[in-house]
């Protein structure tokens, strides 16, 4: 990663004129981060979770004490606000959680664009209740969510259910149900887990990325959050476990991915494998090839006596010889006729009355301009 940073500032003809010191090298070198890439031969999962998965690390990732945190709590926001003031969670802590805020607060303020932006830019780390986490997605939009460098991390913020004889006895819903509050130790205990995870968005794919460490690291540091994260990861949710995986590599933002494990085998089942065809098989399908040529060959003769196939059985056209189409059509005709003939007695003599009359107007007219 460093030559990559080498390679990219000779490439650039322009100099430099605010060139970073060695010290904030260091420190970019520090917040560049690294990745785990995990190649299986399947589809790790069938539906894409927007709720990620999280796994413990050797070496946490947030140990920063000048990262803020914005927790997104359930309704009432109040009682939460409480929690984290009261005196028994820890003044270190405290001091990173810069903002309480509730679902009906997100829903009243933060519908629009520009504030959601706001609200993304203010803090480092977003967590946010496990009961309404999948709320989320739909009010914070694609602000949060279009990548998952700061969409909201799931944490528990429910006191834990009661037991008896050390069975968890489910919780009475209703009226009857009495509302406990999370403690602020344990409150704090969950804060603090989730920041010392590694987070795994799992979607559909033959590929899952997860940030297992920085640039600025050691490489034994970087080999102990790697071992956790692989053999976590591949036991839980990679069907087949280690025979589902293809390849492990690692890669930062802008380097290529360097391979530190490749499956022999390409394929999970031997179902999934084609054998070989043996000689007798072979031997069956060698006189067919030979049909297949002699048909290719025919077809492509065909169109050259297409013209003599037609001459030969072109078939000169008899004169038709249906004496009865005559008669059908006399028929007809007298048909006709009588309906003709039928319609005008209908009438009876208005018809030709009328054409006398027409003609004795004309007659008359005619005198008159004689006369």
């Amino acid at each position: 990663m460093k030559n990559s940073e080498k390679e990219k500032a000779k490439i650039s003809s322009k100099r430099n004129l605010f060139a970073a010191a060695e010290d904030e090298e260091d420190n970019e070198l520090n917040e560049t981060p690294v990745w785990l890439n995990l190649t299986t031969k399947k589809h790790i999962i069938d539906q894409k979770r927007l709720k990620p998965a999280k796994i413990s690390l050797p070496h946490p990732l947030n140990t920063s004490a000048t990262t803020t945190i914005c927790l997104i709590t359930a309704d009432p926001q109040r009682t939460y606000k409480d929690i984290v003031a009261s005196p028994a969670f820890p003044s270190e802590l405290r001091s990173r959680v810069t903002r309480v805020i509730g679902v009906h607060k997100i829903k009243a303020k933060f519908h629009q664009y520009e504030a959601q932006r706001q609200l993304f830019a203010e803090h480092d780390i977003f967590l946010a209740d496990d009961r309404i986490i999948t709320q989320l997605p739909k009010l914070l939009g694609k602000t949060f969510y279009k990548s998952s460098a700061k969409r909201p991390v799931p944490i528990n913020m429910q006191a834990p259910a009661p037991r008896t004889d050390g069975k968890r006895v489910t919780r009475a819903k209703g009226d009857a149900a009495v509302k406990e509050t999370i403690s602020p130790q344990k409150l704090a205990s969950e804060i603090e887990k989730t920041l010392k995870a590694a987070l795994v968005a799992l979607s559909p794919s033959t590929l899952t990325s997860v940030r297992i460490g920085f640039a600025g690291w050691s490489a034994e540091k970087l080999a102990e959050n790697i071992t956790a994260v692989a053999n976590e990861l591949i036991a839980k949710f990679v069907p087949k476990k280690w025979r589902g995986v293809r390849a492990l590599h690692i890669k930062g933002p802008k380097t290529t991915a360097l391979p530190i494990w490749l499956a022999d085998e390409l394929w999970t089942d031997e179902a999934d494998v084609l054998e070989e065809a043996t000689e007798e098989a072979k031997a069956i399908e060698a006189p067919n090839v030979g049909k297949k040529r002699k048909a290719i060959e025919a077809a492509e003769e065909e169109p050259k006596n297409e013209k003599k196939v037609k001459k030969a059985k072109t078939v000169p056209l008899q004169e038709s010889s249906d004496n009865n189409l005559d008669k059908e059509i006399a028929l007809r005709k007298e048909r006709l006729k009588k309906q003709k003939a039928e319609a005008a007695a209908s009438v009876g003599n208005e018809l030709p009355e009328v054409k006398s009359q027409a003609k004795k107007t004309k007659q008359s007219k005619a005198l008159a301009v004689d006369a």
